[in-house]
């Protein structure tokens, strides 16, 4: 599942490239995880202004309304002037004079929405309950400690949850966790200031280097001008179950929280 940094790495591969660009036509082939909410031929002529990005949403904003495109579990975009005839598996496609922008989703679980503004009761249903922004300045570290004193279930869980700090999916929490020396288990109220200091600058840290190393491509991820991520390669514990613990030796663990894979090292990450 594309998580933030895949997002974020698709967002800067066609951004410069679509800005500006004259809205042509708008195809749309089976349907997605939820309707458009206009008819295609209402954007044509509409002029592309730019790119911007809320937790996993890419926001394309227009001279009049925004698409807000979520890639579901499988989705992925591509941006070019060439691309072959659509395929079965290509389910939105946005026609400008600069290029053409294609949804491809196996499982359709992805979305592409208009909505007249970002006030729209649509958009606030999508995005109002998202949490701060993990690269921004807004994300600060005392508010941070001060939201997980809160909170009584597993850390892991809580930063998967996406209301308290937004995006840090399932590899990224792994990869946060084992950095700040934090069991997934954790109580996240039972974190000292100390501890949720180092797991802050941790997620920051993590998430920057995914952005830079072009994101983890697990299955067929890949941004909108066809690059694969490798951050994956320098993964310390996500699927490493079994692998010696590449700080300590310790084979690395796996358990399930909440349905999802969790991998973390017995040694380094303590309770």
């Amino acid at each position: 599942m594309p998580e933030l940094p895949e997002v974020e790495v698709t967002r800067r591969s066609f951004v410069q490239a679509i800005e500006n660009a004259r809205i042509l036509a708008l195809r749309l082939g089976k349907p997605l995880r939820w309707p458009l909410g206009c008819e295609p031929a209402a954007l044509v002529n509409r002029v592309v202004r730019t790119v911007g990005r809320r937790g996993k949403y890419l926001l394309i904003e227009l001279n009049h309304g925004w698409l807000m495109v979520h890639l579901g579990m499988s989705g992925s975009l591509r941006f070019a002037t060439d691309l072959p005839p659509p395929g079965g598996h290509d389910h939105f496609e946005l026609v400008t004079d600069r290029g053409t922008l294609r949804l491809t989703d196996p499982r359709r679980f992805g979305a592409v929405v208009y909505v007249s503004s970002l006030q729209d009761p649509t958009a606030v249903k999508l995005l109002g309950k998202l949490g701060v922004e993990p690269l921004s300045d807004a994300f600060d570290p005392a508010q941070f400690y001060a939201g997980l004193k809160k909170r009584s279930s597993p850390i892991k869980q809580v930063l998967l949850a996406g209301d308290l700090v937004v995006g840090v999916g399932n590899i990224y929490a792994s990869e946060a966790l084992f950095m700040a020396g934090i069991r997934p288990s954790c109580r996240a109220s039972r974190l000292s200031q100390a501890r949720v200091t180092r797991l802050h600058a941790a997620i920051r840290d993590v998430l920057a280097q995914a952005v830079q190393q072009g994101g983890s491509t697990l299955r067929d991820f890949s941004s909108a001008d066809g690059q694969t991520g490798y951050f994956q390669l320098d993964a310390k514990v996500y699927g490493r179950a079994g692998l010696p613990c590449r700080q300590c030796g310790t084979p690395i663990k796996m358990v399930r929280q909440g349905q999802r894979s969790t991998f973390y090292c017995p040694v380094c990450q303590r309770p």
